[in-house]
């Protein structure tokens, strides 16, 4: 298996609401969709979506590194490819689209599911939870219509308001739930230590599973004082490719690392660093960036060669597009079904 071309196509898909976190307010997603073909016909999908902070030099750099990944793939077998990609600091969705790619070819010829194919441990259903976005008066309607569809964990999006006014938004929701739900918090780099260790202390009677990022300037140090006060796994996500990870996993600073593959470069990366942490004791979870349905596909491959877990990842993006490149993996109640067709099941629309 030769590849003979690549093509890629820029896409903007709106979401069907802005999405709110502490440090943006998201209305598209924009990247591009990459093909690449062989010689004989087939062809294996990525996505390069940047992550949408700092979105106009992400988008422009990552652009260049996906012309410069793809210009020289031709000739050359998926696995000579993917040999050939490095890892970089920077373009890691461009990196991220071709290994996808490339991934997904090889994993096709080998008559392969991809999720399989990364991994003997990996299951054909991922438990996810249901992206609720910003904990604003509206929050409790939507937690409830999730809990009617089968979720059972629920992720906020905080830090948009005082602490205060938030703590007590929390604690109206918790009152309201179900025994078996639980509330997962992402602050997006929000707080002072201060008022990340004020928040921490009013949510320790409340149905709370984890809480991302809370602080606005990480230090090791100061996670671990967190994590030590918080009876919940405290997680870091941004932040993971700004803090010396050694680190983090050597003196476990937190309990838990969000893999976004659009992030770390790629599922083998990911994969790695999830080995490496599991090793060290830490939980990963597996988050999309609200990327097209080619990059849950992706997403969703890396989170089911994890193997099976009571947790849920945060994958369950789909329907906050409007519009889609093509099919995402089936929803039903609160896990993401993966087929079993060989390669990364993921299919364009025709247009």
């Amino acid at each position: 298996m030769i590849v003979s071309d690549t093509l890629t196509e820029k896409y903007r898909l709106p979401l069907k609401r802005p999405w709110r976190t502490s440090k943006s307010v998201i209305t598209e997603r924009r990247g591009w969709l990459l093909r690449v073909k062989t010689e004989h016909g087939a062809t294996g999908f990525g996505d390069c979506a940047p992550l949408p902070l700092g979105e106009r030099k992400q988008h422009e750099t990552n652009h260049q590194h996906l012309n410069r990944l793809t210009s020289g793939l031709s000739g050359l077998t998926p696995q000579q490819g993917i040999g050939m990609l490095g890892y970089p600091d920077f373009g890691t969705a461009a990196r991220c689209a071709v290994e996808t790619a490339l991934l997904d070819l090889i994993s096709q010829a080998a008559g392969t599911p991809l999720h399989h194919w990364l991994s003997d441990r990996a299951t054909d259903r991922v438990r996810v939870n249901a992206a609720i976005g910003a904990l604003d008066e509206g929050a409790g309607t939507r937690i409830t219509n999730g809990l009617k569809s089968g979720f059972e964990v629920f992720k906020l999006k905080v830090g948009t308001d005082s602490v205060t006014r938030e703590l007590e938004l929390l604690r109206t929701i918790s009152a309201n739930l179900p025994a078996t739900a639980r509330l997962r918090l992402d602050a997006n780099r929000a707080w002072r230590p201060d008022d990340a260790r004020r928040f921490i202390e009013g949510l320790v009677s409340l149905p709370i599973e984890s809480l991302e990022e809370p602080l606005g300037h990480p230090e090791p140090d100061l996670l671990r004082i967190l994590q030590a006060v918080a009876p919940f796994d405290i997680a870091l996500d941004e932040s993971i490719g700004q803090l010396d990870t050694e680190q983090i996993l050597d003196t476990r600073a937190v309990n838990r690392l969000i893999l976004k593959p659009s992030a770390r470069g790629g599922l083998l990366p990911s994969l790695e660093l999830a080995d490496r942490a599991a090793a060290a004791g830490l939980c990963c979870v597996v988050t999309s960036s609200l990327e097209s349905a080619a990059g849950v596909w992706a997403d969703a491959a890396l989170a089911s060669a994890l193997g099976k877990s009571d947790l849920a990842h945060g994958l369950a993006t789909a329907n906050h597009l409007a519009r889609d490149l093509g099919n995402p993996p089936e929803l039903q109640g609160g896990w993401l079904m993966l087929d079993n067709r060989p390669g990364l099941g993921f299919v364009p629309y025709p247009a």
